[in-house]
């Protein structure tokens, strides 16, 4: 999603000849689509990782009947950078991103005469948190405070550096010269804070829930803390939008299909997703699951198209867009179309509370439990027999992974939190509450 290295310098070597959905066999009758995405920025998977899988949209595209032969090239990337460079170069003709890479898709679009259009979202979630800051496990520092002066590692242009700039101002830390901001791919920062050059890393799904399944590091900063809107969207060139309107309903008609089996399937869609990834299934769940961080819906809602508008203000502060015009780049009447009467149905919906859910190894199901305690009891009569063991912040609802969450103990509840900061806010407000281990949490629920 993101970076630097996105000059538009680089972008004019790149040649601007059609190809994607404009190449076809020398008699016309074979038309390529070329669809950018990326594998393991995993709430893009409705678009992506799991629309390849399923072959829907193949499927779609042989169902339009109109005498063409239809190929698919799949093309993954790391990063939503060489999407967009690729797109305004005419070679990719459909792309998925997160919500700041949308908005230098649509600056670098308009800039370089390829304007493109945000035709859908893929995986969203209303409060941030989608974005987590993360520090190594033995690490002392336990509030954004204590990033004064340190290293921190992002991607700039992303989202999480979205979150990482606005959690700073709201702690009064100047993010240009607060901290030593390390422009990094999410790769290489999650290698820095292994390694102890960097002391903090602000990264987008799945980083943060990979980096803290794998013991590799704890959460420091909920970006639901921030309640602000983040999402990742679906990107058309307006050319291929207007010349092949078809396949553009074909994509967005099997992306509905894709995100209907990711809700009736979710531990199917998750393994499905980890297969084609190499992420941990479990890790896949955290965001993608029945109860996870993200929900998925293609409609295009009203909230998501305010926290772009708000989002432009902080990639013009890092100088890698001037004004973005939010309101000409979004273009709902495709998925309007490819939704039909649902539509409205879709944009009234909302998130349903996140629930507290266990994976028993060997199951094609979770179990689900009205609270923590609950969860925390039938884990600790099942241990050694778990896949993984979910439960929601209790203040902001992002979905955590139970034995990495800070535990409050308040009289006979049992409460998670994601961050040290939520669970300290808890206890500054409620006398007589404590934070305890997980291991003393199982055995007070059991």
């Amino acid at each position: 999603m993101r970076h630097k290295a996105f000059a538009a310098a680089a972008l004019l070597l790149l040649p601007l000849t059609a190809c994607g959905g404009n190449a076809a066999a020398g008699d016309g009758s074979t038309v390529t689509v070329t669809v950018g995405y990326q594998s393991k920025t995993i709430n893009t998977v409705t678009a992506g990782t799991l629309l390849r899988s399923l072959g829907y949209f193949e499927k779609q595209l042989n169902a339009l009947g109109d005498g063409k032969t239809y190929k698919v090239d799949w093309q993954d990337y790391a990063t939503g950078a060489p999407i967009t460079a690729q797109m305004t170069a005419g070679k990719i003709d459909i792309g998925s991103m997160g919500d700041f890479p949308l908005l230098i898709n649509a600056a670098r679009g308009k800039q370089l005469n390829q304007p493109t259009r945000l035709v859908s979202v893929t995986g969203y979630n209303l409060r941030g948190g989608l974005n987590t800051i993360v520090t190594s496990p033995g690490s002392k520092l336990t509030s954004l405070e204590d990033l004064s002066g340190k290293k921190v590692s992002t991607s700039v242009g992303s989202a999480a550096d979205g979150t990482l700039v606005r959690a700073l101002q709201r702690a009064g830390i100047d993010p240009d010269r607060g901290i030593e901001k390390l422009n990094q791919q999410p790769a290489v920062g999650a290698s820095a804070l292994v390694a102890g050059s960097a002391d903090a890393l602000s990264q987008f799904v799945a980083w943060p829930g990979l980096l803290t399944f794998q013991g590799k590091a704890k959460a420091l900063y909920d970006g639901a803390q921030l309640n602000l809107p983040t999402f990742h969207g679906v990107t058309a060139r307006e050319d291929f939008a207007k010349e092949r309107p078809a396949v553009l309903d074909a994509f967005l008609k099997a992306q509905a299909e894709a995100t209907d089996y990711l809700d009736e399937h979710p531990v199917a869609a998750a393994e499905k997703v980890a297969k084609a990834t190499g992420l941990p299934a479990e890790v896949v769940y955290l965001y993608n699951g029945a109860h996870g961080i993200s929900t998925f819906d293609p409609a295009i809602k009203p909230q998501l198209v305010s926290a772009l508008k708000e989002d432009v203000s902080v990639l013009k502060s890092a100088k890698l867009t001037g004004d973005v015009d939010v309101d000409s780049f979004v273009d709902d009447r495709y998925v309007k179309k490819a939704l039909g009467a649902d539509y409205a149905k879709h944009l009234a919906s909302t998130p349903a509370p996140a629930a507290s859910e266990a994976w028993p190894k060997g199951a094609t199901k979770t179990l689900s439990f009205k609270s923590p305690s609950r969860l925390l009891d039938y884990a600790a009569r099942h241990q050694g027999d778990l896949r993984a063991a979910y439960v929601p912040d209790a203040t902001t609802g992002t979905l955590w992974f139970a034995d990495k969450a800070v535990w409050v103990a308040d009289g006979d509840q049992l409460l998670p939190f994601v961050a040290p900061a939520t669970a300290q806010a808890y206890l500054a407000d409620h006398g007589g509450a404590r934070v305890i281990t997980y291991a003393q949490a199982l055995e007070r629920a059991s």
